[in-house]
């Protein structure tokens, strides 16, 4: 599994290490390793009791879990402060959720997406999402999750390659609008 939070670092980097521990003594204990769901469960079991008594501040971050299991496939997982999880096909959590959401309905076909097309989804949501007139690779981190050979892999685009896909997107983001501007002109 694999996680990314929006809100408090220093809380997701808390609950990431419960997760660990959790998973890897599920792991010693049983000889299998615990379902995606199951573990996304537990955590946030520990984040509602935090929410519930006294003298303890809540986990303030919301995350997101991807993550693959023999019992339900590929898994998207999304919780919220209090403990509430659900599982997702596409979601956004953070600042301007709800206008990279609106790009996502927009964007996304359920089982007709290939991994350039998903890409090319992802930062068109980056570019709704982020407060900025330049999009700059330093901000994001891109991970695809696929399964080879029988083994679960996760892999971080690099810097290059997270910059060579913004750069795509702004060069068709420019023909675009250079085309939308000729076609009011001919229009006229």
């Amino acid at each position: 599994m694999a996680g990314s939070g929006a809100d408090i670092t220093s809380d997701a980097n808390v609950l990431t290490n419960e997760l660990r521990l959790f998973a890897q003594r599920y792991l010693l204990q049983s000889q299998v390793s615990i379902l995606c769901e199951q573990l996304v469960t537990c955590l946030c079991v520990i984040k509602q009791v935090y929410t519930q008594f006294g003298g303890e501040s809540p986990f303030g971050v919301s995350l997101f879990y991807i993550g693959w299991d023999n019992h339900y496939g590929f898994q998207l997982y999304q919780n919220d402060p209090s403990g509430n999880y659900g599982g997702w096909n596409v979601t956004c959590i953070g600042n301007n959720s709800a206008a990279a959401m609106s790009v996502l309905k927009q964007d996304y076909k359920e089982g007709e997406m290939s991994l350039k097309s998903a890409f090319t989804c992802a930062v068109k949501v980056l570019n709704k999402d982020m407060d900025v007139s330049k999009r700059s690779a330093e901000k994001v981190e891109i991970a695809i999750l696929t399964r080879e050979n029988g083994m679960t892999t996760i892999r971080v685009l690099n810097q290059k390659e997270v910059e060579e896909l913004i750069k795509k997107h702004e060069e068709e983001e420019a023909k675009f609008k250079r085309e939308k501007k000729e076609r009011r002109e001919t229009e006229k």
